[in-house]
């Protein structure tokens, strides 16, 4: 794969303004601002959407509103292997092969966030391997469908940014599509036998 730049660029202004908003990400907004300059329109125009919520809103206001967003409702679920897995054993095995990847490209997966948490694989195909964390996503083709369309419903603003990394991928095969309208059917896959337990609660990136 040749390195594309803008969708690196893409990637990793999304990975920031898809975080947990804290002090650090207020003073990153000018430099994000001028990197979305340089992109193509599909992409420039919905994360700018997403810099002007984060300038204009109060970081007490951006951080409730990211919490009511993304940790309370499991349809807003930025955990890529939730929506191929579920909350059953097999996420625990599509957990560790994000692991065995970023490893395989030379990187610790991170100590703060699980390795599936978009942002996180925004970060990896942006600054690590453009490769294999655009395959990533790819492979995800369908929960970042799904994700962005419940986004969408909820009338937020961190719609947009889903739409400017769903616009650095290729079209989605007929299988993303089946995939995704089954999904949106049924929901992710759920245990029926054999589970010990639930899987621990997980809430967004901190």
């Amino acid at each position: 794969m040749t390195f594309d730049r803008s969708r690196a660029l893409t990637h990793r202004i999304a990975a920031f303004l898809l975080a947990y908003p804290d002090e650090e990400l207020l003073e990153r907004l000018p430099l994000l601002r001028a990197g979305c300059a340089e992109l193509p329109a599909a992409q420039r125009d919905p994360l700018l959407e997403l810099v002007r919520h984060l300038e204009t809103a109060s970081l007490l206001a951006a951080q409730q509103h990211y919490v009511e967003t993304f940790d309370l409702r499991r349809r807003c679920c930025q955990y890529l292997s939730y929506w191929t897995a579920g909350d059953t054993r097999n996420r625990g095995r599509a957990i560790v092969d994000f692991k065995r990847i970023y490893r395989a490209a030379g990187v610790l997966p991170p100590a703060d966030e699980l390795p599936d948490h978009l942002t996180v694989v925004l970060e990896f195909a942006a600054t690590t391997d453009q490769e294999r964390g655009t395959a990533l996503l790819v492979d995800h083709h369908a929960g970042l469908t799904l994700l962005a369309a419940a986004l969408r419903d909820q009338g937020t603003v961190y719609a947009h940014g889903v739409e400017a990394v769903l616009a650095t991928l290729p079209a989605p095969t007929p299988e993303a599509l089946r995939s995704a309208k089954r999904i949106a059917a049924t929901g992710p896959p759920q245990e029926s036998v054999g589970m010990a337990g639930p899987l621990q609660p997980f809430g967004g990136p901190r």
